[in-house]
């Protein structure tokens, strides 16, 4: 019997699991986030991240680093050469053997593609687009924060709600069913209250403000709130843009495109009228049928999918 490693590493947290060679997952094991991006430790501290949680794996299912035939990671924060190198260095210099790194979004299509060529969407903690083409080809696009323009995620959604707020109770434009919704989730009665809630999200508190910002959002979307419909058209050209961007850019086979969807925002939330509206503008800009499939499983699952598939025999 041979095993294998799969590792999902986020911003907020990783996912390790240990599979056999029917593909099945005989342990897991997480710990805190390890996208160097996110760490004053930097590519140091997300490699004694890394190696904590592959060793905590192995502790817990009784297996050593000798049993494990291949490993494959998929890691937020590396969309670079250089950043791949710098943390595959680092995980060599400890003794890590036979295994290889990408980016997370990589991940997702291969755990959620029906024919292997796809391109997944993932709204998540933060936004990135990645696709693997029919010929092998692979290409990521956003990921890089305000840089590549990323819009759609939680924290995005969160910080243009929180703004939505901020313009009607400070700037008196227009009102938005997010304040009422905002303020009784945590007993608001004044804009100054209001105000004083953006210093929480420098705290440990700071994910149970941006959740209620979040399902603020989505609930009032869901009941036609022009201000949160604005924000939809905002994400759902962005995001749209982004898929139709891979299939012009790469060569996808067949008579449609699948479209992996991955992250909360996407496969957690009510969030079909903001799909809804991506599907529309995908079609007013591109000529190709694309089939959107919601990830159903772990995205570790994509980790031993390209294992078998494209490193052992």
């Amino acid at each position: 019997m041979r095993y294998y490693i799969g590792v999902d590493g986020g911003g907020t947290k990783t996912y390790y699991a240990l599979f056999d060679d029917d593909k099945k997952i005989i342990a897991d094991y997480k710990t805190p986030g390890s996208n160097h991006e996110n760490l004053e430790g930097s590519f140091d501290e997300a490699v004694d991240i890394i190696w904590s949680g592959i060793t905590g794996l192995l502790e817990s299912a009784g297996k050593s680093l000798s049993d494990i035939s291949f490993t494959l990671m998929g890691l937020a924060g590396v969309d670079h050469p250089f950043q791949h190198d710098a943390i595959f260095e680092r995980l060599e210099a400890k003794g890590l053997k036979n295994f290889e790194i990408y980016n997370d979004g990589f991940i997702v299509v291969k755990a959620g593609s029906i024919s292997g060529a796809a391109i997944g969407l993932n709204n998540g903690t933060g936004t990135c687009c990645n696709s693997i083409d029919s010929d092998g080809t692979m290409l990521q696009l956003a990921g890089l924060g305000d840089y590549s323009g990323d819009m759609g995620n939680g924290h995005w959604i969160a910080m243009m709600a929180y703004r939505a707020i901020y313009d009607e109770v400070y700037l008196g434009l227009d009102k938005t069913a997010i304040t009422k919704k905002y303020y009784d989730r945590f007993s608001l009665s004044t804009r100054e209250e209001f105000l004083s809630t953006v210093s929480v999200f420098e705290t440990d508190d700071a994910e149970e403000y941006i959740r209620a910002l979040i399902t603020a959002y989505f609930e009032a979307l869901n009941e036609g709130d022009k201000v949160a419909e604005g924000i939809m058209e905002q994400m759902a050209k962005r995001s749209a843009a982004l898929i139709v961007a891979h299939s012009n850019q790469l060569n996808f086979a067949g008579d449609e495109i699948e479209v992996v969807l991955s992250g909360s925002i996407l496969t957690a939330l009510p969030s079909d009228r903001y799909l809804n509206r991506i599907s529309e503008i995908i079609s007013e800009k591109s000529d190709r049928k694309f089939r959107f499939i919601k990830l159903s499983e772990p995205p570790v699952m994509g980790c031993v999918n390209w294992i078998k598939q494209a490193y052992v025999k």
